[in-house]
């Protein structure tokens, strides 16, 4: 993500060479980049429903000034991660809260999260395409090809595209019907953690945990989760609540393992949101997940 004074001193760079920059023009520049360091504000924020309200509009404002700067890479980004975790911490999540009391709202709250996934991959991409151009469709068409062309430096775009096309197939009715693009998935967050295992303290192979987490029809698989979800937990130093309930959700529900699920549960609820700051949302918004998960336990495992 871009930062304030570089994205600042480019324009005026830009201005001072006889380009033509209005100075409307530098205000779009400085509040663009502003917005573009909103995920950090959020991120450490100990108060989701105040982040559930506020996001929308902080994320439209973003949408708009896309309009004006397309190739914006920070703002990019800010859509691209903004995007996907409203759709998972406040419409997926919420989903799956109401369902056993309004089937219909839960409906409604899972077609406006593939939505918000959609819109976020879309950003994801484009954010890629800046110095991939025509990456999309290459993954799309070969991703063991497509990929080699990655580095490092890409690895927060992969991550995000994989987590965003990941959650939108999550919850697609046809499933089955889109193996090849689960298989790019599986493809492009494989490289990011080739590239760099340890990005955001193994949220790469957290990702993976809900990836192998799914059936053997899909390409799950119990034990290639339970080595992700290892790894997870030894680079977050068994801080990341989001690496146990995905694990307890999906691994230990399948197996239909009752104690592990509620250890790894109650594990998830001890972490100390304050111990990683800079993920404190992430970690109260999946300990808001666990506690559902753990009140409707016996509904689970009755099934």
């Amino acid at each position: 993500m871009l930062r304030a004074g570089r994205t600042i001193g480019a324009a005026i760079f830009v201005c001072l060479c006889g380009v033509g920059c209005s100075p409307s023009r530098i205000g779009i520049s400085r509040m663009a980049s502003a917005l573009s360091d909103t995920a950090g504000a959020y991120s450490t924020d100990n108060d989701p429903e105040f982040v559930r309200l506020a996001a929308p509009s902080t994320l439209k404002m973003v949408e708009m000034l896309l309009e004006q700067q397309p190739t914006h890479e920070g703002l990019l980004m800010t859509a691209c991660s903004g995007f996907t975790q409203y759709a998972y911490a406040f419409l997926e999540i919420e989903a799956e809260r109401v369902a056993p009391q309004d089937a219909a709202g839960a409906v409604d709250l899972r077609t406006r999260a593939r939505t918000m996934y959609r819109r976020a991959k879309d950003y994801c991409w484009r954010a890629l395409e800046l110095q991939h151009p025509g990456l999309r469709a290459a993954v799309t068409n070969n991703p063991e090809a497509a990929v080699k062309q990655l580095a490092a430096a890409d690895v927060p775009g992969m991550y995000w595209v994989g987590v965003s096309w990941a959650g939108e197939l999550g919850l697609a009715d046809n499933q089955l019907l889109r193996l090849q693009e689960l298989v790019a998935i599986r493809v492009l967050l494989g490289r990011a953690i080739a590239l760099d295992e340890g990005w955001e303290e193994g949220s790469i192979h957290e990702a993976f945990i809900s990836l192998d987490g799914m059936s053997l029809l899909l390409g799950g698989s119990a034990a290639r989760a339970r080595e992700h979800f290892d790894r997870a937990v030894a680079l977050s130093k068994g801080h990341s609540a989001f690496a146990y309930v995905t694990f307890a959700s999906t691994v230990s529900v399948s197996a239909r393992d009752r104690k592990e699920f509620d250890t790894l549960l109650k594990t998830a609820l001890a972490i100390d949101p304050d111990v990683r700051p800079s993920r404190r949302l992430a970690t109260l918004v999946a300990q808001r997940r666990a506690r559902t998960l753990l009140a409707r336990a016996d509904a689970i495992f009755k099934r």
